[in-house]
């Protein structure tokens, strides 16, 4: 590596060691789902409540799952009331359907809302958690583990399928809510491309950028390692080569294939080392104005790491090399000009829209997006700890950028 993490490390070791979560299996490639319902039968599970969104019901999409599900014996009751977003209400509305159709384990198949929604669903219908999914909000606060969960992955963006990190939004404080427990990672994660040929254009954009930003936050994360940068810069390479191949042409199958390992590698990084401010502000734009997250990511990532490399600019480096714009030599500054002119390019090459005046995000909310951003648990790993007055400059600059 040229940059900051592969010449020493760009800060202490954190005392005590450091942990690298991932699920225990996790199944890649071409009709990887085939391979699934063999394991699936192994958990000894009765009946599975397939957690999903109504646009993927209607298409038929589900079936796929489905007939993994029957073609092992396995019974099944289907929870399609997922939205964009997944809210409080909508977990304890799927744990009321599980607790009544007697299922014992959870399938979520879709992005990352399904694989959210379906988390708290698990969480809370297992007896050693509580049955309200606000009270695990935050850091380890599961009391329990939760039911077994396999997750079937439809787009590459979120990590979700393979993380310890599930988003629900508190449609009462109008604030998505983190929450991060190792309890929290699916038994199973099942990544196929071949069910990711028909997600549209739009949604394939908005979940790489997501993916890129996954990347990127984790690589000058406070608690990166090497481990976690090798993952990070593989994913980043990944995408700046097959992102735009997979808008363009939405049944490329090695573009598919491309995102579905390089949104799995920054999920392992993030997973593992944390994120920063680019997610603590777009959970607030999410929770406030229920805007799409991968694309509020996308919209805030330049801004948010142009404040970053003022404090770490050679880890810019690594960077700029993986988004294919290499500097020569040790040059920071360049690097931080070249990383982020090539994440700006990239973003408006998939037709992500240039700023949050586009998404209809007014002057007026700053104030309050930065007042609850600056509690976001994601914050706590940035490279650079921003006062509420910068994040408010934040939202300003990509407002206006």
């Amino acid at each position: 590596m040229q940059g900051g993490h592969g010449v020493g490390f760009h800060h202490p070791p954190p005392a005590g060691g450091s942990a690298f979560f991932m699920p225990g299996v996790s199944l890649m490639g071409a009709g990887s789902l085939a391979a699934a319902g063999a394991r699936i039968q192994a958990l000894g599970l009765r009946k599975a409540l397939v957690v999903t969104d109504a646009g993927l019901m209607r298409a038929g999409a589900v079936k796929a799952v489905t007939d993994v599900l029957e073609s092992q014996g396995i019974a099944f009751s289907i929870y399609d009331g997922c939205q964009p977003n997944p809210t409080v209400d909508q977990v304890a509305s799927g744990a009321a359907q599980l607790a009544s159709a007697g299922c014992d384990c959870v399938i979520s198949f879709g992005g990352g809302s399904p694989h959210d929604c379906a988390k708290g669903i698990a969480i809370v219908a297992s007896p050693g958690n509580p049955d309200d999914i606000r009270a695990c909000e935050g850091v380890n606060r599961m009391t329990g583990p939760m039911l077994p969960l396999v997750a079937v992955n439809t787009t590459a963006g979120t990590g979700s399928e393979m993380t310890r990190f599930a988003i629900i939004t508190d449609t009462d404080r109008h604030v998505k809510m983190a929450i991060i427990d190792e309890r929290c990672t699916p038994t199973l994660a099942v990544n196929d491309p071949l069910l990711m040929l028909a997600q549209p254009a739009g949604l394939t954009a908005a979940t790489g950028m997501d993916a890129l930003t996954h990347a990127v936050e984790a690589y000058v994360s406070t608690a990166a390692t090497p481990i976690t940068d090798a993952c990070a810069l593989a994913a980043v390479r990944l995408i700046a080569r097959y992102l735009r191949r997979a808008v363009a042409v939405p049944g490329d199958v090695e573009a598919r294939e491309g995102m579905a390992y390089a949104e799995f590698l920054a999920g392992m990084a993030f997973n593992s080392a944390g994120l920063g401010y680019v997610h603590a502000m777009a959970h607030q734009l999410g929770g406030l104005l229920n805007l799409p997250h991968g694309v509020c990511n996308a919209v805030l990532l330049p801004a948010v790491q142009e404040f970053n490399a003022v404090a770490v600019p050679d880890l810019f480096i690594d960077l700029a090399h993986a988004l294919g714009v290499g500097v020569p030599g040790r040059d920071g500054p360049a690097a931080v000009e070249a990383a982020l002119a090539a994440i700006r390019t990239l973003s408006a090459d998939v037709a992500i829209p240039p700023n949050l005046a586009a998404l209809g995000v007014k002057p007026e909310h700053f104030d309050l997006l930065a007042t609850n951003a600056m509690k976001d648990a994601c914050g706590a790993t940035n490279p650079r700890a921003p006062t509420k007055e910068e994040v408010v400059a934040l939202f300003k600059q990509a407002h206006e950028q």
